[in-house]
């Protein structure tokens, strides 16, 4: 487990490229990243054809234009969000706010696992298409299977990213319930407490000869010589 909340090592270090570009997290975001661009730049570049019975371009997958538009959308965002996420990993150790590195990770738990939802929608959608495809005339096969490929990976190195994000998560959660303790509910929040001074002295204790009821002693009588 790293030092630090939230996964993230304490504020104030100096940046190691090296270490960062070996955690788990940085290491799953490049293969996200590499993943979107396969996908979203095969359909952009051979996902349209040209038929015969029809002037206009048609997506290559059942010449269904929803399931091309729907894989580039979700290639070109989750590449945008792989770039900002390495960004905020490599600035998330100089953060000395435990709030703000909070904000940033529970963002990346709920996007990692909203874009391994979806890219599971966009490999059902395209693998569906892509078997009652009939007509695969002028259809690059190889660009349609990588798609369906890599949309299957995609799912995997997503998912990897919301448990990383979830572990970091509990991680940060649980260096705090450490550090904080309910002054209600911790004895050691409060100093001992002593027994009271006691009122009357000692046992054993003998009043002073010398009391306040004593008679005064006569006149003073000067010596004879």
């Amino acid at each position: 487990m790293e030092s630090g909340a939230y996964g993230a090592s304490l504020a104030g270090g100096s940046f190691d490229v090296v270490k960062f570009m070996k955690q788990p997290q940085t290491v799953a975001r490049c293969f996200s990243w590499i993943f979107s661009i396969v996908v979203f730049a095969t359909i952009t570049s051979e996902g349209q054809i040209n038929t015969k019975k029809a002037p206009d371009t048609k997506c290559m997958f059942n010449n269904d234009d929803s399931a091309c538009s729907y894989a580039m959308a979700v290639g070109v965002l989750a590449f945008l969000a792989c770039m900002v996420f390495i960004a905020l990993d490599a600035y998330l150790p100089q953060l000395s706010n435990a709030k703000e590195r909070k904000y940033i990770v529970t963002g990346d738990l709920a996007f990692s696992g909203a874009w391994a939802f979806l890219w599971f929608v966009c490999f059902c959608v395209l693998s569906h298409q892509w078997a009652i495809t009939t007509d695969t005339t002028g259809v690059a096969m190889d660009a349609a299977r990588a798609a369906i490929a890599f949309s299957f990976f995609s799912i995997i190195s997503w998912a990897i990213l919301a448990y990383l994000a979830y572990r970091r998560y509990t991680q940060g959660v649980d260096a705090f319930e450490q550090e904080y303790r309910d002054p209600a509910t911790d004895p050691s929040a409060f100093p001992p407490t002593y027994p009271p001074y006691p009122s009357s002295g000692p046992e054993g204790y003998q009043q002073s000869p010398f009391n306040g009821s004593q008679e005064p002693p006569g006149d003073y009588q000067p010596p004879t010589y």
